[in-house]
């Protein structure tokens, strides 16, 4: 990067399976061409990142991970003194100082993809728990609907957001409803908002909205609370369900029925892919 512009992308598959040694050996090759002129490295990847040391949560994903020391790893095989953040976390900072976060001093971006993601600043500063913590919204609790979750008197059951609302719950329902995957479930809601009932599939394409509606409300019930507790005032959506067409408009309706003062502007996110590399850039250099 030079200041907070992508000047050149390597990109390849990872490893299978995606041990520490293969997955660390892997990128340094890939960064290796690129380090001529750098100051820092900058890593941006999955799971809880705590003193520098890297948990996935996902371990079925990423075996024998456990506290893999990322940033140390890779800065010595580069010759580069390295810092590592969450890939939300990255993605919010790069967001923050040079995307749709810009102006702003309680910011929080979340990414609703895969799974939802999300990482928060507070008082222009970026949040990281001591425990590696610092955003988790995807396992805050919900209603669980599509999901078995777990039983809590007088509540009912409860699940994580990310088993609701997450691109992966979507595919999950939509199967359900006798549908390809989440994309075709968005497709068909979005043809209903556009085309009302009147051209057949009345109630395949109801009940496509009604999934639809109500993932992008719990998240909307998330933005609300997370408001009320840290006074965000913008928050910026990005993924591949989150920058869909349509998806922003469901969550801010759904907002707009929560008390005002906890209502933050929420507004797609504007580096797409790139968030995450220059919020990682950015916080190596400091």
């Amino acid at each position: 990067m030079e200041g907070q512009q992508v000047m050149e992308r390597r990109e390849c598959t990872t490893p299978q399976p995606a041990f520490p040694d293969a997955v660390l050996g892997a990128a340094s090759a890939l960064a290796r061409p690129l380090r001529g002129g750098a100051a820092a490295l900058g890593i941006a990847c999955a799971g809880a990142v705590a003193g520098g040391l890297v948990t996935p949560l996902a371990t079925h994903i990423f075996p024998n991970w456990l506290e893999v020391p990322v940033a140390r790893r890779l800065g010595e095989a580069l010759e580069l003194p390295a810092a590592v953040l969450n890939d939300a976390r990255a993605a919010a900072w790069g967001e923050f100082r040079a995307g749709a976060g810009q102006g702003t001093q309680e910011f929080m971006f979340i990414t609703v993809s895969t799974g939802v993601g999300a990482g928060l600043v507070l008082g222009g500063r970026l949040h990281l728990a001591a425990n590696g913590l610092d955003a988790e919204l995807g396992f805050t609790s919900v209603p669980a609907h599509s999901h078995g979750g777990f039983p809590i008197p007088g509540l009912g059951r409860l699940t994580a957001l990310e088993h609701e609302a997450s691109g992966t719950a979507l595919g999950r329902q939509a199967v359900h409803l006798g549908l390809a995957g989440a994309r075709a479930l968005a497709d068909l809601a979005e043809h209903w908002a556009e085309q009302g009932n009147e051209h057949g599939g009345e109630r395949e394409a109801g009940e496509a909205r009604d999934v639809y509606n109500h993932a992008a409300a719990l998240l909307a019930w998330k933005i609300s609370d997370v408001a009320a507790l840290l006074g965000v005032t913008r928050v910026a959506l990005g993924g591949s369900v989150g920058l869909r067409p349509g998806y922003l408009a469901r969550v801010q309706r759904a907002l707009a029925t929560f008390p005002a003062r906890s209502q933050p502007q929420v507004v797609h996110a504007q580096l797409g892919a790139d968030a995450g590399l220059v919020g990682a850039a950015c916080w190596a250099a400091g």
